[in-house]
């Protein structure tokens, strides 16, 4: 993805994303059932990859998919101050590093809509059945898939993102005029990303591992199986 492309997908999603946020905002009810919702798929998601969150390698990494992609924080002002610097980004910002961003935003747009209709169906209290009724019912099959392929798409350009020789230095020499430009934020984002990846010996098993796992439950959740979040020991 060039930075064209890259550039013109961050439009793209940031316009999808904040129109599903405006919509929440407008009904405190659903905006609360959001958060209940939010916080019952972080859960589900850490008990999932406990053994990639108690590693000490891939440890900050599972966080960063945990926090950083998916978790109960209001992203609001981060997509509202995106869609403020984007003409600065392109300009200051590698290309291999707005890849990463736009795949991000596209995982946020598709994760805040997808949420919105679950949260409508369950509210504010529900249970795990409830819940199996609801993903289900609220999104299609191919949605769900695309929702995992952008997990994917993110974890393998933070890849990348790590094998670029001295990225790291570029990333730290950027937080000046990464701040000046009004870019603070995104460039910790990127920085939190990289520093947790370029910790891992093999951070592709990482996102492979992830990727795995999350389908299987996604395949578990449509055929209907009983208690399908349990994957065994491994996450077989």
């Amino acid at each position: 993805m060039n930075k064209e492309r890259a550039i013109a997908a961050i439009r793209r999603e940031l316009e999808a994303v904040t129109a599903e946020r405006r919509a929440a905002q407008n009904d405190p009810a659903a905006y609360v059932s959001r958060i209940a919702l939010r916080s019952f798929q972080s859960q589900r998601m850490a008990r999932t990859h406990a053994d990639l969150l108690n590693n000490a390698e891939s440890r900050k990494a599972a966080e960063f998919f945990l926090n950083d992609l998916y978790g109960t924080e209001d992203l609001a002002k981060r997509d509202a101050d995106l869609e403020r610097v984007v003409p600065a980004m392109e300009r200051v910002l590698p290309g291999t590093a707005l890849k990463t961003v736009a795949e991000a935003i596209a995982l946020d747009a598709l994760s805040e809509k997808l949420d919105a209709a679950m949260a409508q169906r369950l509210g504010q209290s529900f249970s795990e059945e409830e819940y199996v009724a609801a993903y289900r019912e609220a999104g299609t099959r191919t949605e769900r898939e695309r929702q995992i392929a952008h997990v994917e798409s993110v974890g393998n350009a933070l890849c990348e993102l790590v094998r670029i020789p001295l990225i790291g230095s570029t990333l730290a020499m950027m937080r000046g005029p990464a701040k000046l430009a009004g870019l603070a934020e995104l460039q910790s984002f990127l920085e939190r990303g990289f520093k947790a990846f370029k910790a891992m010996k093999n951070p592709d098993l990482f996102v492979a591992t992830i990727v795995q796992r999350e389908r299987a439950i996604m395949d578990r959740l449509y055929a209907g199986v009983v208690d399908p979040f349990s994957l065994g020991p491994t996450g077989d």
